[in-house]
């Protein structure tokens, strides 16, 4: 696994390099945030590590710029307990998040397992069903990617794993903790919002409207229901 670490913490980025390189993980380190986007451009990253608080621009604004023109997951850093800040970065199209300071061990968990969704099949899942159709939405599980007609919805991999879960349990009911199951390597407490916020961003890129969905319903008090029918092709 390749990873790219966004922090100006010269000292923090040097003895995590030093942690996750063992467990196969080969880390670049910058500090600044032209630097890092520079540096996501011109390489292919599995993952990016990316601090908060930031010279030049924050890791917010950091984030904007990589979902513009990346789907690559990204673990933020954020203070610890700042609720709001894991929030706003989840909503940015953030994977997952690890409130400072870590456990270096922690992290390489996380890292992995963002490795995992973003590049393994569903081991639940026959090699020959790729395709996932409901109407003019695709999911190709092979590519990784959907769309909706023409337009491809540039799913992070949170929001891909969760339509993948929904499409191919349509018609069932799941709650939030058989999504999260999905998710997993994102924490979940009960003062986050993670699967909401995830569900959100992907019926907008959807352009499925919450009161009259196409795609995706909430079930109140449950959590949510793919309502499209749903073929499988090789």
């Amino acid at each position: 696994m390749k990873a790219l670490m966004i922090d100006d913490d010269v000292k923090l980025t040097a003895l995590t390099k030093q942690y996750v390189e063992p467990f196969g993980i080969s880390l670049e380190t910058v500090d600044r945030p032209s630097a890092g986007l520079g540096k996501l451009w011109a390489e292919k990253f599995d993952v990016v590590i990316l601090d908060l608080m930031l010279p030049e621009i924050d890791g917010f604004q950091v984030l904007r710029e990589i979902r513009e023109r990346s789907t690559v997951p990204v673990l933020m850093l954020t203070a610890r307990g700042d609720v709001t800040d894991r929030v706003v970065g989840l909503e940015l199209g953030a994977d997952d998040y690890l409130p400072k300071p870590f456990e270096p061990r922690e992290l390489v968990a996380r890292l992995q397992a963002l490795h995992r969704r973003s590049n393994t099949l569903s081991p639940s899942e026959a090699p020959e069903s790729f395709t996932l159709t409901a109407g003019s939405l695709v999911l190709d599980r092979k590519q990784r990617e959907a769309r909706v007609g023409d337009r491809n919805l540039q799913l992070t991999t949170s929001e891909f794993a969760a339509l993948e879960l929904l499409m191919q349990r349509s018609g069932e009911s799941l709650d939030r903790d058989q999504i999260m199951e999905a998710l997993r390597g994102v924490e979940w407490d009960a003062t986050n919002r993670v699967i909401d916020i995830t569900m959100s961003r992907l019926r907008q890129k959807l352009g499925d409207d919450p009161k009259h969905p196409q795609f995706i319903k909430t079930i109140w008090g449950t959590g949510y229901a793919f309502i499209g029918t749903v073929v499988k092709q090789p």
